[in-house]
């Protein structure tokens, strides 16, 4: 049923009605819009070095290192954001995984006198093209999803979670940590 065509006019016990006709219903879920990956962390006036807002660096889509950090962006960590595999598998478990890496750093860059942690722009894009490649082999770009914000209208249409994999993005996660978090710049003085 296109409801932009025949919207609805009531709500009646015994269903919804459209310009065109009565729909007989037991239930009715409403769906208020649904803005995944972005439309949290966009909620919140989130803002970076300068005053930046996150809004307005990801004004063309999202832009993260491996969905847990935005560069321009110091002790920002983004669990299950833009960039990450977390909205195609498993939530929960991407969503511990997350936790679990970020809680394993706080408490290394606690133990080094590190204050701040922010990916670097290079990193960053080079994991945003990373992210694009992936996708590009497969036909998720040419689909009208949320996944590609298609549901929101003026947001930008890029493919927003990380599609190589759970375990390669898990293995890609352990060696950043493992070689002491490269690509992300770590700093004891406050910039």
């Amino acid at each position: 049923m296109d409801l932009r065509k025949t919207p609805i006019t009531d709500v009646t016990a015994q269903g919804v009605r459209t310009t065109d006709e009565l729909v007989e219903v037991d239930d009715i879920v409403l769906a208020t819009g649904f803005d995944a990956m972005t439309g949290a962390l966009l909620a919140i006036d989130i803002r970076g070095r300068e005053g930046l807002g996150l809004g307005d660096v990801w004004a063309d889509g999202p832009r993260t290192y491996l969905g847990l950090g935005v560069a321009g962006f110091p002790n920002l960590f983004t669990i299950t954001g833009p960039g990450s595999p977390s909205v195609l598998s498993n939530m929960i478990v991407s969503i511990e995984q997350h936790v679990d890496w970020i809680t394993d750093c706080l408490a290394r860059l606690e133990a080094d006198g590190v204050v701040t942690i922010e990916p670097t722009a290079e990193a960053q894009e080079r994991w945003v093209a990373h992210v694009a490649e992936a996708a590009d082999m497969t036909l998720m770009k040419h689909a009208n999803s949320w996944y590609l914000g298609a549901n929101v209208p003026g947001k930008p249409r890029v493919v927003m979670p990380y599609v190589g994999g759970v375990g390669p993005y898990r293995e890609i996660c352990d060696k950043v940590a493992a070689e002491d978090y490269a690509g992300f710049t770590l700093a004891t003085e406050t910039a």
